[in-house]
This record gives C-alpha cells, structure tokens and sequence, in this order.
C-alpha cells in the first residue's frame, strides 16, 4: 500500500512546478478572462474548436491499426472502471462533501451543484486529447470516453433524480448523441478508412499530431471558460464561495486522480491503460453539464448549480496538462534510456 501511494505522489505533486503548456493554459484562461469569445467571433471561434477536435479525431482514426481499434473496443475491464469511477466513485464522494463540508465553505446552492457536478459523464475531448499526450491507450480513451458521455444523457438525469430533490421533468435528447456522432466518430472512421493512403504520412508526422492534441485542448479552454465569463461567471460568485468553491475542487480532483491511478494499479493494469482511466476516469463534461442542469432544475437556479462545474472544469484541464506532460516526460526518459556514463 505505502509502495503504491509513494508511486502516486510524483504524478500528483510532480508538477507543481508549471512547464511552458501549463502556463499558456493559464494564459489562456487569463485572456478568456478579459476578452471573451463573444457574438460573432465567439460563433466563429467555437467552429474553429469543433474543426480542430475533428481533425484530431481524423488524425487517430488514420493513425491507429485496426487490430488497435478493436483491442480498445472490446477492453471491457478498462471500460467497466472508468464508468465505475464516473458513476459510482464520483457520486459517492459527492454526497460526503455536501454532508461534511461546512456552510461557510460551500454555501447551499453550491452544495447542490457539487452534488451535480459528481453525477456528471465524462469529458470526451480532453480525456482523449490529454490521453493521447501522455502516450496512452488513445483507442481505449475513445470508448470509454464515448461510452460515458452516450450513457451519461441516461444515467444522469436518474442519479440526479436519486441523489437530489429535482422540481421540473427529466428530459433526454439526442442532440448531444448526434453531436459525438458527427464531431468524433465519424471523423475517427473517416480517418481509418483512409489510413492505407495517409496513415504513412500521418505516421511520418507526429509533430503534428501533437500539435493538433495540444491546440485543440487551448481552444476547448479558451471557449468554455468565454461563455463561463459572459454568462456572469464572476458577478454571480462572491469571493469566499468562490475560494471556498476552487479548495473543494482541487481537493476532489486530488482525491479522484490519486484513486484512479490505485485502482488501475491494483487491478494490474498496464501504463498505456492506467494513462486512460485516469484521465477518463477523472473529468466531468461541462458540455453535458450546462444543457442537462437546463433541463433538471428551475431557470432561477440553473446559475449556481453550474458554476461548480464551470471551476471544476477548468481546474481539471489545468491539472491533467501537467500530469499529461509528467506522463509523456517519463515514457520518453524511458524510451531514451540511461545516458551513458562518460
């Protein structure tokens, strides 16, 4: 036990020191900040993330052999523990900060909405993305990242409606099962049916590739946390909430990274495997999020149900960007092998 927690440490804490990535996240953040994506740019700049997630879609869909699709396909076991760390693990501990946490911490409308934030599906973008940075098992990262958000437009509205009083009706829609259709699948078996003409190229490029995981990522950033300032982020949030908000946040994003990398561990799976069930295992969708808390809960309460969601995600994409980078800087220090001795 003590061997496994050692091990875990490093990946944890490794990056409190921010490499160059991290720190045009943070900037990214900053400019959001201050110069939103709005009106018609904010229209134009949210096409240009949904090209560049599709791109990269069709770039692991030319890049990746048909025996890898079908060996992340049918890994059933990486994708049971990833729903179960989503739909299980998450609510779980949910339920015990709204019970534990104090009032003057996390007020009540906030409480409410870490309640939600835990019944939330994966992210898909950037668990895949991130995945992919890391040197994971990206085929893998597809399902399961896939499988949460489609099961999720189901699951969640039922552990909401277990978990938490709901006044309104659950509603379900096939408009975010169409957007994972047309965004990521079809551009991933685009990808791989074209791959006996471009997958060489591809291939002969992974400069490219990387860049496309790490654009898409700072646009996914950049538009979520713009709509999060126009729709009020900071009017809407007074300061202790929102210190008291960010604690809670990276103490659950803590706890739930350090979980997912002991339970791949101790149920002996690969380095390739554990780099997917800790980034899909530990996100929640914003995307999801805000159009289901439509749906789930009163127009007047909407606002501060979603905010913890809105922190969450931002502090999830900042974190897992320096544990992706602390991921890829040990595959290539292994790959290099010792340095010879002069």
């Amino acid at each position: 036990m003590s061997q496994l927690i050692c091990g875990v440490r490093p990946i944890v804490l490794s990056h409190l020191r921010l490499d160059s990535f991290t720190l045009i996240l943070i900037a990214t953040v900053g400019l959001a900040s201050f110069l939103p994506a709005s009106g018609d740019f904010g229209r134009y700049f949210h096409h240009f993330s949904d090209f560049a997630i599709a791109l990269l879609f069709f770039l692991h869909g030319a890049r990746l052999s048909r025996e890898a699709v079908f060996a992340g396909a049918t890994h059933w076991r990486l994708h049971l523990l990833v729903l179960a760390c989503t739909f299980v693990m998450f609510p779980i501990l949910g339920v015990a900060i709204q019970a534990f946490a104090p009032t003057w911490l996390l007020p009540e409308p906030l409480a409410v909405g870490v309640l939600y934030l835990a019944c939330l599906p994966s992210t898909v973008q950037s668990s895949i993305a991130f995945t992919s940075m890391a040197g994971g098992n990206v085929p893998a990262a597809i399902c399961s990242a896939s499988a949460s958000n489609l099961i999720g437009v189901f699951l969640t509205p039922l552990l909401v409606a277990l978990l938490m009083k709901v006044q309104g009706s659950g509603g379900m829609s096939l408009d975010s099962v169409k957007a994972i259709m047309l965004q990521l699948l079809v551009p991933f078996v685009t990808g791989h049916l074209l791959r006996p003409w471009i997958g060489g190229w591809v291939a002969g490029h992974k400069q490219l590739v990387g860049l496309v995981d790490r654009g898409s990522i700072l646009s996914v950033v950049y538009i979520a946390f713009s709509e999060a300032v126009v729709n009020g982020l900071w009017q809407k949030m007074p300061l202790d909430g929102l210190a008291g908000m960010i604690v809670i946040a990276c103490v659950l994003l803590v706890v739930v990274l350090v979980l997912t990398t002991l339970f791949s561990r101790w149920l002996g799976f690969n380095k390739a495997d554990e780099i997917a069930i800790v980034f899909c295992g530990s996100k929640k969708s914003l995307a999801s999020g805000v159009p289901i808390a439509n749906v789930l809960f009163p127009a007047a309460q909407v606002g501060m149900i979603v905010l913890p969601i809105m922190l969450f995600h931002q502090i999830q994409l900042m974190a897992c960007s320096a544990l992706a980078r602390h991921y890829a800087q040990r595959r290539e220090a292994a790959e290099a092998g010792p340095s010879p001795q002069s």
